[in-house]
């Protein structure tokens, strides 16, 4: 009779008699593995990602610029300064990205630099900031993100947990919520930020969007524009830091009211495009993503 080990032997032999069994790694580190543990490899398309453009229009910004671009995040593909400068902005741009696009525009405002830029532009998503180091270029990957998750056009807030101002006066704070509250009126959106220029957007909606703006009014018709062709509208915190040297050139009385016309000029230009009626994409309050966001913020 058999001990009681041998009999334990025997049975696993019989269940598994052709079962292989881990080879001890070899002089060479190799590993034999038996043929029901090798692992099958599959083929796989690599994700694609998208390329992304930074537009930045400046005006005698040399000063200020060095800060912005030593600090871009590595997620952009290309930098596109427009630039109507009578200092060293370009040669300062030059130094800190050799290989940086300038697009050296001839008409004032910055609707027509960013327009520009815009049309310039070849990365899948186009980001836009400004130069004078108010906006942190770290910021970039949060509008980014939203971006890659679903949304068309996502912009900055100033005004949502999260976010915060440390260079806006009591009387611009005061005319930006005026003017938020007519926008939200006007477009049935929940948006909690107008005039503040960093936003991001897919550029396969550039057509679409047809941009018309000379001056700082951009920013608010861009965001009127996104609504009324229906792209899915987002906002992100986003801190303002104060300008770091010179002057801004933001009249807040007359940009303010060019800011005023261009809500209710988006609105009567819907009516007149082909459908006459304004889409409610997701920046509108028939969306449940924006009043999540919005509740949530």
């Amino acid at each position: 009779m058999g001990t009681s080990h041998q009999r334990d032997s025997d049975y696993v032999e019989r269940r598994s008699p052709n079962r292989s069994v881990l080879s001890p790694v070899t002089e060479h580190g190799e590993i034999g593995l038996p043929r029901w543990a090798e692992r099958r490899t599959t083929t796989r398309r690599p994700p694609r990602v998208d390329t992304v453009s930074l537009v930045i229009p400046t005006m005698n910004e040399a000063r200020n610029l060095a800060t912005v671009l030593d600090h871009v995040p590595d997620a952009v593909s290309e930098v596109i300064l427009v630039d109507r400068s009578s200092d060293v902005t370009e040669t300062m741009a030059a130094s800190c990205i050799p290989d940086i696009r300038i697009i050296e525009e001839s008409l004032p405002g910055k609707g027509n630099a960013l327009r520009a830029g815009f049309a310039a532009a070849q990365g899948d998503i186009v980001v836009a900031m400004d130069a004078d180091g108010s906006m942190s270029p770290s910021e970039i990957t949060n509008l980014l993100y939203l971006l890659e998750h679903g949304f068309d056009f996502v912009k900055g807030s100033r005004f949502i947990v999260g976010g915060g101002s440390l260079d806006i006066t009591p009387l611009r704070r005061a005319g930006n919520r005026g003017l938020v509250m007519l926008a939200n009126h006007l477009y049935r959106t929940q948006l909690t930020d107008l005039c503040y220029g960093f936003f991001a957007f897919r550029r396969q909606f550039l057509d679409q969007l047809d941009l018309r703006s000379t001056g700082f009014e951009i920013e608010t018709e861009i965001t009127a524009r996104a609504v009324l062709v229906g792209l899915r509208v987002t906002e992100v915190p986003s801190m303002e830091l104060p300008r770091r040297t010179g002057v801004s050139n933001l009249h807040t009385f007359k940009d303010g009211m060019r800011v005023l016309r261009a809500l209710f000029h988006e609105k009567e230009r819907a009516k007149r495009e082909p459908g006459g009626t304004m889409k409610a994409g997701r920046g509108g309050r028939g969306s449940p993503d924006l009043e999540a966001h919005g509740a949530a913020s």
